[in-house]
Parts: C-alpha cells; sequence; structure tokens
C-alpha cells in the first residue's frame, strides 16, 4: 500500500510522517505541492507546519497548489484522506472539511502532550480504537481553535462526525472541545494534533497515534 505525504513550502512534519507511514507497515511516497501527480497512492497525508509562511491564513495559499487539485478530485473519488494540523486548516481552506481554524483563545503557540477522547471509531483512519478511549499525543499550534457556524457544529454532532475531543483541558479554546472531524463518509479526517509524533513509546508521550495509520491500512486492505 502507497500512502503519500505532501510537502508544502513550510511543512515540517513531513519527514516524522513518512516515518510514522513507514512503521505501520506501508510505503511512503513523497509528494510535492508543485507537481500535481499523486504517484499511485491509495491515500494521502497532509502534514503539519506552516504552508508558505501562513501568509494571508493558515492553509489559504496551500489549497490552490497543484498537487491539491489532484488531491481534492481524489478525495471526492473516495481516496482517504488524512490533514493533521496545518493539514487540516488545508482541509478546511480546500472545502474537504467544515469550519476553520483560527488563532489560538490565549493567542499563544500551543505545545503539549494532550489527552484526546476518541469520539468515533467507525472512521478510515479511527478503527483501531476502541469508542471513547483516550489517548496521549502531541499538540503544537498557533491557529488551532476550530471554529464553525452553530448549525454546522449541531450537524457535525448529531452525525458523528467529531472523531477526537480535548479532555482535560482544550489548548486552544476550540468549539465544544473539537480536536478532530470528519467529512460524511468517515474517509476524510482532519485533527490538530500530531499523531505521528506519537508512533514509539521511547520518542513520543505514547505510540497512540500509531493507530491512525493502522486504521488506514485495515480500511484499504479490506476496502
Amino acid at each position: 500500500m502507497k500512502i503519500g505525504a505532501v510537502t508544502f513550502p513550510g511543512t515540517l512534519d513531513d519527514s516524522d510522517t513518512i516515518r510514522a507511514i513507514e512503521a505501520a507497515g506501508a510505503e511512503a511516497v513523497a509528494l510535492w505541492h508543485g507537481d500535481a501527480d499523486l504517484r499511485g497512492v491509495d491515500a494521502v497525508i497532509l502534514p503539519g507546519g506552516f504552508s508558505y509562511g501562513d501568509y494571508l491564513r493558515a492553509g489559504a495559499i496551500a489549497r490552490f497548489a497543484p498537487v491539491m487539485g489532484e488531491i481534492i478530485t481524489a478525495a471526492r473519488k473516495g481516496m482517504p484522506i488524512l490533514g493533521i494540523c496545518n493539514g487540516f486548516q488545508v482541509l478546511c481552506e480546500a472545502g474537504l472539511l467544515p469550519g476553520a481554524l483560527l488563532r489560538n483563545a490565549g493567542l499563544h503557540f500551543v505545545c503539549r502532550d494532550q489527552w484526546l477522547k476518541v469520539e468515533n471509531n467507525t472512521t478510515a483512519w479511527t478503527s483501531r480504537f476502541e469508542k471513547d478511549a483516550e489517548i496521549i499525543i502531541p499538540v503544537k499550534n498557533m491557529d488551532g481553535r476550530f471554529t464553525a457556524s452553530k448549525s454546522t457544529v449541531d450537524e457535525l454532532e448529531g452525525e458523528g462526525r467529531v472523531v477526537f475531543r480535548y479532555v482535560g483541558i482544550n489548548p486552544n479554546g476550540s468549539l465544544d472541545d473539537i480536536a478532530g472531524i470528519s467529512d460524511p463518509t468517515g474517509r476524510i479526517v482532519g485533527l490538530m494534533p500530531h499523531p505521528e509524533h506519537a508512533i514509539d513509546a521511547l520518542t513520543g508521550p505514547s505510540d497512540d497515534g500509531l493507530g491512525l495509520f493502522l486504521s488506514l491500512l485495515d480500511s484499504v486492505v479490506t476496502a
């Protein structure tokens, strides 16, 4: 199985994402923002960072990169897509996920190990988790405050599309403690915390993040 990891100018976590993909047993394929070519991958991950320097607003320029045209088309045809931190912001800017990520409520960059509750374990990226399980993975962002209209939040909650929720502390002021959401199909997921930094208990706070990458392998193999 091939999983693509996209690099934009300013991406920071592409190499960590590639390491996580390989740790799960898949083949990692590096995708460049300027190439309108997905190189035959079965799924795509948009890693964290500060694409295009977060000019205008986080993810706003990356949404128009040549590779994103291919990703949007593939996503609408059913390809699984994961957006991590800045990748989540890009997915929202591209219209693949609803809402927006705004400046943290405290107006400070947040970097900490964060407890999350798994609200939905039926997506392409969460089947390895028990529902309501609590996992710990790092969060690091400046623009991580999820916001959306009341009707959109009500829809996400009512349809079970809140995938992860902050536990104990809300690090950025996100509505309803939302840390991650999905599209209606469950194939597209975005979250602010960084599972690629929690794939080995020796180097991270846990290996809980590996579950997202293993879940994808399961979903593609059984599809």
